[in-house]
């Protein structure tokens, strides 16, 4: 019997090694992507790369060609607006920078594991493995498509601009847009990919979650119930911990950015066009789409931790019913046997024979009590779920859809604002 189960167990044996090794690979190759961008600052000399690459793509070469280049350029007044330039370099490099700051502090704490939570001393990595890479690769994807609309908007900016501002030669022209726009990619991604990161922490934690509904049909003990939603409320109170600073420096700086866009369009005397101002356009599209990467993650979490009560009232609902209909057959069995006693009873009666009355089959409290106690069991465990919903939250405050709607709805009015004023195509004379 042993001999016939050895192949069996040796191919899942093979299939975990196999699961875990494309796990590992898929760490590695993130780990290395975000070692790029320069969020593993695990060492001084990193530290010194990091920052100084930073200062010298994202703000230094940028600031210089917006500085420069109306010095050997005709009609690149009307073209090219100095301030909105600037503004819009100052925003991208404040968003760039506070994803620096938190996620190098976070990773160089606690590790690229740790950080997602899929460490090897968790138990959980061999059965959720090939979830794991599932979440992670399509985090990757999206990160793609949400950037590429936003790169060839840019490009086709910088394009249209470069026709209209005439340089000295086309090869200056075409190194100004290259510049500008490996600029502007860079800390659009080290941004977006921040986005990314903790878009990915919460799809992660979403695996456990949709565990914990199935663990609800599968295990009876509330001990077990209340140990694991613990520990899975303990993983979101530090997810919200590593995270409120950075959350918050999003929104700060993106809602001061749309706010300093706006007064700089309002103030500005001259016709805006896409030419002029398109930059402010493709740099609120780009901001707001970090931000809803990380409001849609936060709120789906939060969503689904909320919703486990809504799982335990139905089981704790269906468990109620099907002891309600075992009580029922065990009444009505405890009803025939008091038949059966109230004829022995009048037998006995009629003979006199007290001694009978010990052989009587007296009903006990003893499964009313059992009954009575699970129920109580499954409607304290309601009552927790209940007052400890859990979800992201950001110093008390739960991320959930009715603050998701307010925060939205405000970056979307200014969005559009910015966009009603800059995406017009018509050129000063």
């Amino acid at each position: 019997m042993s001999s016939e189960n050895h192949p069996q167990i040796q191919f899942l044996h093979d299939q975990d090694e196999t699961l875990s090794s494309d796990l590992n690979g898929c760490l590695e190759r993130l780990d290395f992507y975000m070692l790029l961008l320069g969020f593993n600052q695990s060492s001084v000399l990193r530290i010194g790369i990091t920052w100084v690459t930073f200062i010298l793509i994202g703000i230094v070469v940028p600031v210089g060609v917006v500085v420069l280049m109306p010095t050997n350029c005709l009609k690149c007044d009307l073209y090219q607006v100095q301030g909105f330039e600037l503004v819009v370099v100052s925003s991208h490099a404040s968003l760039a920078a506070s994803a620096l700051l938190c996620l190098s502090h976070n990773l160089r704490k606690y590790g690229i594991r740790k950080f997602l939570f899929v460490d090897q001393y968790n138990g959980y990595v061999q059965r959720f493995s090939r979830e794991y890479v599932h979440k992670i690769s399509e985090s990757k994807r999206a990160l793609v498509l949400w950037f590429l609309p936003c790169l060839l908007l840019k490009l086709s900016r910088e394009v249209i601009r470069m026709m209209y501002m005439q340089h000295e030669s086309w090869w200056r022209s075409c190194g100004i847009l290259v510049t500008l726009t490996f600029s502007w990619t860079y800390v659009t991604m080290i941004f977006l990919s921040s986005c990314l990161v903790f878009h990915l922490v919460c799809n992660l934690q979403i695996i456990h979650f949709d565990d914990y509904g199935n663990l609800l049909e599968r295990e009876t003990d509330v001990l077990v119930f209340i140990e694991e939603h613990a520990r899975l409320r303990h993983h979101l109170s530090k997810i919200s911990h590593r995270f409120r600073i950075y959350l918050l420096l999003v929104f700060l700086v993106v809602t001061s950015s749309q706010f300093a866009t706006l007064f700089q369009i309002t103030e500005f005397r001259d016709k805006v066009t896409f030419i002029n101002g398109g930059d402010f356009a493709v740099s609120s599209i780009a901001q707001v789409m970090g931000v809803i990467f990380c409001l849609n993650a936060a709120a789906k979490i939060s969503h689904r931790a909320q919703g486990i009560a809504a799982l335990a009232s139905r089981w704790h609902a269906l468990a109620s019913c099907e002891a309600d209909d075992t009580s029922q057959i065990r009444f009505s069995d405890i009803n025939g046997n008091f038949d059966a006693a109230s004829t022995l009873l009048r037998s006995v009666s009629l003979e006199s024979d007290t001694e009978a009355m010990s052989y009587i089959p007296l009903p006990t409290n003893a499964q009313l009590t059992s009954y009575f106690s699970s129920y109580h069991r499954r409607q304290a465990f309601l009552m927790y779920l209940q007052n400890n919903p859990g979800g992201i939250t950001l110093y008390g405050w739960t991320v959930d859809r009715s603050l998701i709607n307010t925060i939205f709805f405000i970056e979307l009015s200014l969005v559009l604002f910015v966009l009603g004023r800059t995406t017009v195509f018509t050129t000063t004379d």
